[in-house]
């Protein structure tokens, strides 16, 4: 849309009010309203001024002025709102120097899918990701200088197979047993198609809902593929509707990786294929049916999966569910069909269109517009260097002993967030290719992340701590 078709839908669904949002550093929308007759053409190029000190990872208060200038092409209905009222995403600018803001975002993945065609390679980076995410009755939590704690609780978990509920009928998927039941044990089919319609209703082509592995309604929708950037605004409203219908019914959901101990962490398996000229790229002879292009692209996605998975599994939680021996893929391997490699090939179609890579490392808890992009950046590197992605590995990793991984030098993703900044630190001019990603975001993310995140959770007692220690 321009701004006057904005204007006109906005006028046609009788909306009184606009609601403006942009996504913060870490990924999560902020958001401010105003009355729809302030607004005229001009306000998508003069923009709305905002305080960018109050926004995580952003500006300090000596220079916090920032404005937010809205895309009419991404406006939208918002199903959330008592009165009619018209979301719009916006670019966030630094009113000074009037240029892009560098911790911007979204700006990151603009510059991402620019940077792609100017490299000749490509013309489109198609993202479909696989979002997985748990939905509640109850969440409780504390911390603070004589008490951390947390409790969760589901109707569907299977700890309460034995509670008193006037009746209880028992149909609740065990540990690890939640993979497709139908009703009654799936709880939650009516409660994932409300979020399906309300995607559907703003533009969103979803291609399938059910419940997934673990007990306690752990749940996914999949989204069809679009491009990055198309797909890192959607990946917002989908957060945004799935908590939003949740709430409605009196329910919780959680993006959090691994919400539950022993049961299967939430990821969020992204395929990712590059096109040209409307022809797939990834599509040829070689392993898996990849062509050269393809199998370079995972080669740079595999060496420097360490470092995108600061991003792309950007939580001190994340690590909980990229844990050896369990269901995550922390082997860095390339394989066909194999859901044990971190980057696998699926077979479901001999069509070029649906040749693609599937990293299965990032989780949901992260920000699309940095996670995606640095993929991206990665790939790009990988076909300009020709980066050998290794050797497949075609049987089960996870029964392979660690001599016979080293063998084959099979390297394994960190072990903590602490090691995936450390290797980001390392490793990034693959990202600041084109000034795509800038050094002020990245170090600006490096520091967040050891101050807020790392260094505070280092310096806590664990409540397991005092199961172990406490007479000792």
């Amino acid at each position: 849309m321009t701004p006057d078709d904005f204007l006109k839908f906005a006028k046609k669904h009788n909306a009184d009010m606009v609601d403006l949002k942009f996504v913060d550093m870490l990924g999560t929308w902020q958001h401010c309203s105003y009355p729809i007759d302030l607004w005229d053409a001009g306000t998508f190029k003069d923009g709305l001024g905002f305080d960018g000190s109050s926004i995580r990872g952003w500006m300090g208060i000596h220079e916090s002025d920032m404005l937010a200038i809205p895309d009419p092409a991404t406006g939208r209905l918002d199903p959330f709102f008592a009165k009619p009222t018209v979301s719009v995403i916006a670019n966030v600018v630094d009113p000074v120097t009037g240029k892009d803001f560098s911790r911007d975002p979204r700006h990151v993945a603009r510059k991402a899918e620019a940077y792609l065609k100017e490299t000749g390679v490509a013309d489109t980076c198609y993202i479909g990701p696989e979002p997985e995410f748990f939905i509640f009755d109850e969440v409780r939590y504390e911390q603070n200088q004589h008490r951390g704690y947390y409790e969760i609780d589901s109707a569907e978990g299977a700890w309460n197979t034995a509670r008193h509920e006037e009746p209880n009928l028992g149909y609740k998927p065990s540990f690890k047993g939640g993979y497709f039941p139908v009703s009654p044990t799936d709880t939650f089919h009516d409660l994932r198609g409300e979020m399906v319609d309300e995607m559907r209703k703003i533009g969103i082509v979803v291609e399938a809902h059910h419940h997934e592995v673990a007990t306690a309604g752990q749940s996914e929708i999949d989204m069809e593929f679009q491009p990055l950037l198309k797909m890192a605004d959607q990946f917002m409203w989908y957060k945004y509707i799935c908590k939003n219908v949740a709430k409605r019914h009196g329910k919780t959901v959680t993006f959090m990786p691994k919400p539950i101990f022993e049961d299967n962490g939430s990821g969020m398996h992204s395929h990712t294929s590059l096109w040209k000229g409307g022809k797939p790229l990834f599509a040829g002879g070689g392993y898996a049916g990849l062509s050269n292009i393809g199998l370079h692209a995972a080669g740079g996605l595999l060496k420097h999966a360490p470092a995108i998975l600061a991003f792309a599994a950007p939580t001190t939680n994340s690590y909980r569910r990229l844990v050896p021996g369990f269901e995550a893929p922390v082997n860095l391997a390339l394989s066909a069909r194999n859901r044990s490699a971190s980057i696998r090939i699926p077979m479901y179609s001999k069509s070029p269109k649906a040749k693609r890579l599937e990293f299965r490392c990032p989780d949901p808890s992260c920000n699309g517009y940095l996670a995606w992009s640095a993929m991206l950046m990665a790939m790009l590197d990988g076909i300009k260097n020709r980066i050998d992605p290794g050797k497949p590995l075609d049987r089960d990793i996870y029964h392979m002993t660690h001599a016979e991984m080293a063998s084959q030098g099979v390297r394994t993703t960190p072990g903590s967030l602490a090691e995936a900044i450390d290797a980001l630190e390392k490793d990034h001019k693959f990202l600041t290719q084109g000034g795509v990603f800038t050094d002020d975001l990245i170090d600006t993310w490096i520091s967040y992340k050891r101050d807020t995140e790392i260094d505070p959770l280092r310096l806590r007692p664990h409540p397991y701590e005092f199961y172990l220690y406490y007479d000792n």
